[in-house]
Order: structure tokens, then C-alpha cells, then sequence
């Protein structure tokens, strides 16, 4: 757990994802990663010097009609003194069934994050705290390049000025297995997805190539890593 604050930490720092009085809306999906993100910001705010407030949002997609069980992240929530926000949407209606998206992440996720930066701003929040992690960023490289023919990633920090509201991504310097770990040490209360396309999208792919090239390219995901920080890519 010390790993996961020291790489929590030196993200926060490195990338400047908190000031003094910043309010910061933790996106909670219900994965590991979220609840991960949650704990460890909620850990942080004991003694960072910066004095900032949280508040988890929630977005169900309501996948197959049926209303997510988040009962057990309101619980954390309480047990961390985080105030905890959960709005039903239509999201697993509109992308299944209304529209039959055959490639549905894309999508789902430009919709989410749509109504996820409008509960935040709806709860007067400056920051968007997301769990994406060392892995994920690794993956969406090799996404953009293998699937877009482009050379990018996500941002640790991302200000929207649309939505004059920032996006940090706290954990970037986590591992997966890390968080995992955690997890279950923890003992969180992780809800399963229950959405139709899980375990066969592209970033799983992308997972299973770079599995792949670590058999004959151990620290394959360092270097990728190394190799966006040093060319500066997308504010690495």
C-alpha cells in the first residue's frame, strides 16, 4: 500500500494534479482501479499540503435495463467521509440497443465522460480525479498506433476548457497488478461490469499484444513509458 501512495504522490507532484482549495470529483466506476483511485486520494488529503475536498460521482449505465448494485461503494464512501453521488443514466440502452454499436467503447466512453463532467461541475467541482494507470496508458499508445495509425496518449493533466474543468489522472504510475493487489488486501467492494462487450474490446487486444512482446521484450512497457516522458507526448 506504501507503493501505491509513493506512485500516487510523485504523480500528484510531478504533474502539479492538485492545488490548495481544489475540489475534485472522483470518477467511481465500481472497478478496482476507481475504488483504488478513491482510497488512495482519500489517504492523500490526510497530509498533502494542498487542502482540497472530494466527492465520488457515479454514472450506471444501466446495462441490459437493470440498475447497478453500488451499495457497497456508497458504504466506502461513508467510511472514507467522502460525500458520494450515483446517477442512473441510459447509456447501456442508447449504445445497445437504440444504436447496436458493433465498436461500442468509443462511444460509451465519450458519453460518460459527457455526463461525469456534468455531475462534477453539478457538485461544484474544479478537478475530475480518473483511475486510468501505468497499464492503461502503455495500452492506449499502442491503441493509437495500432488501431488510429497515430502517435498519442491520454494526459496526466487535461484542462477542458469547454467545460472549464481539469482531468487528473492520479495513478499513472501505477500498476496494475498493484492496484489489484490492493484491492484485495482491502478488501473493496468492487462491482463486476455488466457490460455486453467486456473481456472483447480493443483495448484487451492491445493488452494481449503487449503480454505477447513482454515474452521476448521483458521491460517492453518501461520503455514505451520512457519513450513518451522523454519526447514530452501529450504532456507526459
Amino acid at each position: 500500500m506504501q507503493k501505491i501512495m509513493r506512485y500516487t504522490r510523485a504523480a500528484v507532484d510531478k504533474y502539479g494534479m492538485i492545488e490548495n482549495g481544489d475540489k475534485i470529483a472522483v470518477g467511481v466506476s465500481g472497478g478496482k482501479d476507481s475504488l483504488m483511485l478513491l482510497w488512495a486520494l482519500a489517504q492523500l488529503k490526510r497530509f498533502y499540503p494542498h487542502g482540497f475536498e472530494l466527492t465520488a460521482v457515479t454514472a450506471d449505465p444501466c446495462f441490459g435495463g437493470k440498475e447497478t448494485d453500488f451499495s457497497g461503494v456508497e458504504a466506502l464512501c461513508k467510511g472514507l467521509g467522502v460525500q458520494y453521488v450515483l446517477r442512473r443514466t441510459h447509456l447501456g440502452e442508447i449504445i445497445f440497443e437504440e444504436r447496436k454499436e458493433k465498436n461500442p467503447c468509443s462511444l460509451c466512453a465519450r458519453m460518460r465522460r459527457g455526463i461525469l463532467h456534468n455531475m462534477a461541475k453539478e457538485a461544484g467541482c474544479n478537478k475530475i480525479a480518473l483511475g486510468h494507470h501505468y497499464d492503461d496508458a502503455v495500452q492506449t499508445f499502442v491503441m493509437n498506433l495500432i488501431y488510429g495509425g497515430r502517435i498519442g496518449c491520454f494526459s496526466p493533466k487535461t484542462y477542458l476548457s469547454r467545460k472549464d474543468i481539469t482531468l487528473i489522472r492520479p495513478l499513472i504510475f501505477c500498476m496494475e497488478k498493484e492496484l489489484a493487489a490492493g484491492a484485495r488486501r482491502l478488501s473493496l467492494p468492487v462491482v463486476k461490469s455488466l457490460c455486453p462487450a467486456d473481456g472483447s474490446t480493443s483495448r484487451k487486444k492491445a493488452a494481449d499484444m503487449i503480454s505477447s512482446l513482454q515474452k521476448t521484450e521483458p521491460d517492453i512497457k518501461a520503455k514505451i513509458m520512457g519513450a513518451m516522458q522523454r519526447a514530452g507526448l501529450d504532456g507526459w
